[in-house]
C-alpha cells in the first residue's frame, strides 16, 4: 500500500463500528507492536488500539474522524491532520498526528496532538 492508502485505512479503522472489521483494517495499516500516544492515552499493541477505538466510539457516539489533510512524508515519518465531527457535522476537535512507519510501510508509532499549537509569547 502507498502511505496515503495506509493513512486512509487507519482513518477507516477509527470509524469502523464492527470490531472484527476494525481489527482487519488495523492489520493492514498498523504494526503488530505499534504504539499510540495522545494527550489522554498511551497504548501499545494493535489489540489495545482496537479497544481504544471502541472506547472513543462509545464516548463520542455518532462522531466521525475525517481527514483534514493528506499525508506529508519524509524519511519514514508522516504527519497528517484530522477532524472529529459530531453526528450533525459540526467540528468537535481538530488535531495532528505524527507517525513513524515500519519497514513494511505500516504505522509503527503515532503521537497525536489536539487543537492548534499554542501561540508564541
Amino acid at each position: 500500500m502507498t502511505t496515503q492508502e495506509v493513512l486512509d485505512t487507519y482513518g477507516a479503522a477509527w470509524n469502523e463500528k464492527d470490531e472484527a472489521k476494525r481489527r482487519q483494517l488495523l492489520e493492514k495499516c498498523w504494526a503488530d507492536d505499534g504504539t499510540f500516544t495522545d494527550p489522554q492515552s498511551d497504548i501499545a499493541g494493535r489489540e489495545a488500539l482496537v479497544a481504544h477505538i471502541a472506547e472513543f466510539q462509545a464516548q463520542f457516539a455518532g462522531a466521525q474522524i475525517v481527514p483534514a489533510s493528506t499525508g506529508d512524508e519524509h524519511h519514514g515519518m508522516v504527519r497528517f491532520t484530522w477532524r472529529i465531527t459530531a453526528a450533525d457535522g459540526s467540528t468537535m476537535l481538530d488535531g495532528i498526528d505524527f507517525s513513524t512507519l515500519a519497514e513494511d510501510g505500516r504505522i509503527q508509532k503515532t503521537v497525536g496532538f489536539f487543537g492548534p499549537p499554542p501561540n508564541a509569547k
